[in-house]
This record gives C-alpha cells, structure tokens and sequence, in this order.
C-alpha cells in the first residue's frame, strides 16, 4: 500500500493573524477547484520573520501570503526575485518558493481593481481620490493606472508624506498617461467632484473617517473603504452623506488578491463572487 502524498503546504503569515480569514478563503478556492492543499495561519515573532520563512521552506512550504507588520520584509527576503507590480508597491504580500529561493509580488492593487470591475465601477478615464500615502496606497497606484484612470489625487494626514508618494511614483516612468497629484486632507476637494474615492487609511480600526471636506463627489461616483466590517463603515457612512452614489468596503478586495495569489501558485484562476458571498453570510452572521 502506497502512502498518500503530503498535502501542498501554504500559510498567512503575520502578527497578529488569529483574525485572518485567508484559511477560509483558499479553503474554498481549493474545493472549488479541485487544487488539494493544506493552508494554516502562521504567527511568527515581530522580530522573528526571516527565521519563520525560512523554517516554514525547510518543513516544505511553498507559498505565503503576507500580512500586517511584514510586507516590507517580504520586499527585502526577495529583492532580486520581485515582479514589477512588487517593485513599484515597495512591498510583498505574495512569496512563491520556486528554484530554491523565495519570489515575491503584490496582489493587492489587481484585487482592489478587480473588485471595482465587478461593482460597475467604470475606471477608464476616471478621476480618482486616493486618500491614505502609506503601503496600501502605493501598493494600488499602479494597477488603478493600468485600468485607466486618467488622473490619481493622493491625500494624507501629513501633506508631505503624500506629496513623496507622488515624487516617486512619477520618478518611476509607469503608466505615464496617469497624472499623479498630492497634497493634504484640506486639498481633497475638486471642482464638480471625484468619480471615485478610495480611502487606504487605517481610520476603519477606530471606526472613524478621514476628516475630509465636503463636496467630494462627482455625480454616480462611488466610494471604497479597503477596510471592512459588518456593517457599513465610518468612511462609507461619510461617503453616502456627502453624496456618493455607490459605498463599498474591502472584502471583496481581500478576496480578490487572496484569487490573484492562488493563480499566482496553482496556474488556475477561481471565481471570487461565490467565496465572497460566503465571506460576507459569515461575517454578517458574526462569524
């Protein structure tokens, strides 16, 4: 009697990462595809992330996603070995362990993308209000570009720290045809409004909202908070009271860039809308 062959091992990586839904979601992925795998939560010491990657290859892990605090390490475990949309996020969210070695992308601006795509949002030629300039916020510059939007105004708490952002973005050379602007939370406001407005800030964990000014939306425009919650939330409370006409928050991105990861290590794309409506029955069932 031959022994079954081990399961193909992946992990979510982080600290903390008890919260992660990942499990579930490449769970699902898996079922729905047929790509038997063993996915497990991995919390590895704040100082501690090379020696955990590094243990997790030596017991046969071949792929991780990467979450809060270790994208920026993830980045430096890989230099050499990043795809383009990694390099211009400056973080890794996605490790492949291929010829030895360990390979990195970013997943979250094609999952942010992808989930607007499915809501009707029309990206081409779009007016865009990025409000955050931390990693979130980067890691969608390029992929928001690449769908289209003619220009990307980016907003943040501390005016300069926006301004470098769009420096270096327009130091890349990437998606030329994307006027790329900054300034600070005062500045968010445009004549006749913003098709859409992204919030990439942390507020949600406080459920809070930037302090934006008013007036921020163009007629049908919509409104994405990549946080997410059962209910809607502070940012989308925000946006509809100042006239978005469509208010959406992240977990379709999460499931998204988890859909992005998947192809990235089984070569088959799984559908995200019959995951993400299991997503949301359970978190709307406090789940």
């Amino acid at each position: 009697m031959t022994e079954a062959s081990p399961l193909a091992r992946y992990a979510v990586i982080g600290n903390p990462i008890a919260h992660s839904r990942s499990p579930q979601i490449h769970a699902l992925f898996s079922r729905q595809t047929g790509k038997p795998l063993s996915y497990e939560r991995l919390l590895a010491p704040v100082d501690g992330f090379t020696a955990a990657v590094a243990a997790f290859a030596a017991e046969g892990g071949l792929g991780l996603n990467v979450t809060v605090p270790f994208k920026q390490d993830a980045y430096t475990l890989a230099a050499g070995r990043l795809s383009s949309r990694a390099r211009l996020a400056g973080a890794v969210n996605t490790l492949s362990w291929r010829d030895g070695a360990w390979h990195g992308c970013n997943t979250d601006g094609v999952g942010l993308v992808s989930d607007l795509l499915r809501l009707g949002v029309r990206l081409t030629g779009a007016s865009v209000l990025l409000v955050g300039a931390g990693g979130a916020a980067r890691g969608v510059l390029q992929p928001l570009a690449q769908a289209g939007c003619a220009r990307i105004h980016i907003v943040n708490r501390t005016a300069a720290r926006a301004l470098e952002l769009a420096e270096g973005w327009r130091e890349t050379g990437a998606e030329p045809q994307t006027r790329v602007t900054a300034g600070g939370l005062a500045d968010a406001a445009q004549p006749g409004g913003w098709n859409l407005v992204v919030n990439a800030t942390a507020s949600g964990l406080q459920d809070a909202a930037p302090d934006l000014p008013a007036g921020l939306y163009a007629e049908g425009a919509a409104a994405y908070d990549m946080m997410y919650g059962a209910q809607p939330t502070a940012f989308m409370r925000q946006a509809r009271e100042d006239g978005a006409a469509l208010t959406a928050d992240g977990l379709g991105m999460l499931v998204g860039q988890a859909a992005e990861s998947f192809f990235i290590w089984h070569g088959v794309r799984p559908d995200p809308a019959p995951v993400l409506a299991a997503l949301r029955e359970a978190l709307m069932a406090g789940n």
